[in-house]
């Protein structure tokens, strides 16, 4: 099978399997604030986020890699939702087009399609500085996720099963591409410790993409003869991931991780996220329903969000982690072993 192959099947088996929302999302409720004291037109949506520059709370994550037609089709389709949305995208791994440069198409189509866009490229972190320079390069990148996957890679049959040197590759490229570096994950959370070594290397950003959104130890175990389940609720939920990061990392945190809507969204932001990405869900509305209709939903995001901001009395992103919210159930658990206090949420108080 080959890798734009086998990149295809991930898109079919993320489809056909979903998303678990096993994210801890739904044990945060804010408390309502009946005097709000601010109108819609109040209302401001723009993160901060940095040398990143987003203009969105949301950026369409990398969710293709391998190259070929299928993925020269929707890399066309989602930047062109991008240019529409005034969101950022990411593309997949671009690693199969630095091994054979006739893929190097279904990458570059996404700046002919959105010559203005804000893009991210994308490599794991087996990647040389000169691949991390050869793909940014090819689609003029904005920024540059590498991104985490030793579950994948260990479920995968294919995979890698050496990751020693990691840290140290990552600290090379931050040094030598003239963008800025996202480290991400692939679905399985990033923790506090992980997060203290990658801010000594000094990367831009770092996106939690937590359990609770594509699984991708269940797509590749789909693939196995011998399924290593134990994998399949492997991992650190989203919304624990975000408090975990924010906790030591002071630049630029992004959440993603099984984020499918507006209520997701807002609580991302309470927790401290500056910005979301969201991957699995946009992927099914383009694949089944189409262009228009993933504009259409993106466009009902950002009005989602701005009702609920008024309702809350935050005027911007920031002011929302200054809104109280009660946190119940698996979250409090978690973030209590973990040393946090779930409670300092419920007695934030605005100025």
């Amino acid at each position: 099978m080959s890798r734009a192959e086998r990149k295809m099947d991930h898109i079919q088996f993320a489809l056909a399997t979903g998303q678990s929302k096993k994210n801890m999302f739904d044990d945060i409720r804010f408390v309502h604030q009946a005097l709000p004291d601010t109108a819609v037109s109040d209302i401001c949506i723009k993160p901060k986020t940095g040398d990143l520059n987003l203009q969105s709370p949301v950026f369409i994550n990398a969710m293709t890699g391998g190259g070929g037609q299928d993925t020269h089709q929707l890399n066309g389709l989602l930047a062109r939702v991008a240019r529409e949305t005034g969101m950022a995208m990411a593309v997949g791994s671009q690693m199969a087009a630095l091994k054979d440069a006739n893929e190097r198409q279904s990458y570059a189509v996404v700046r002919k399609e959105h010559p203005n866009g804000i893009f991210f490229s994308n490599l794991g972190s087996e990647a040389t500085v000169q691949q991390a320079n050869d793909a940014v390069e090819m689609i003029g990148a904005n920024a540059l996720q590498i991104h985490l996957n030793v579950v994948q890679e260990l479920t995968m049959p294919e995979g890698d099963r050496d990751f020693r040197g990691a840290l140290e590759r990552i600290q090379a490229i931050v040094e030598g591409v003239n963008v800025p570096v996202i480290v991400k994950e692939t679905g399985f959370g990033i923790s506090r410790e992980t997060a203290e070594k990658l801010r000594s290397c000094n990367v831009s950003a770092i996106d939690v993409s937590g359990f609770g959104g594509t699984n991708f130890a269940s797509i590749e175990n789909k693939r196995r003869q011998r399924k290593l389940s134990y994998f399949e609720d492997w991992g650190i939920p989203t919304a624990p991931a975000i408090v975990e990061v924010k906790s030591v990392f002071d630049k630029t945190v992004l959440a993603s991780g099984g984020i499918q809507d507006a209520r997701d969204m807002i609580k991302a932001f309470l927790l401290g996220a500056d910005a979301v990405g969201l991957a699995g869900s946009f992927l099914k509305v383009a694949m089944q329903e189409g262009e228009k209709q993933l504009i259409s939903d993106i466009h009902s995001l950002y009005e989602d969000l701005t009702m609920m901001m008024t309702a809350l009395g935050a005027e911007n992103l920031m002011e929302l982690q200054k809104c109280p919210a009660i946190i119940t159930g698996e979250m409090a658990q978690y973030l209590t072993a973990r040393g946090f206090n779930p409670a300092s949420y419920a007695c934030v108080t605005k100025n």
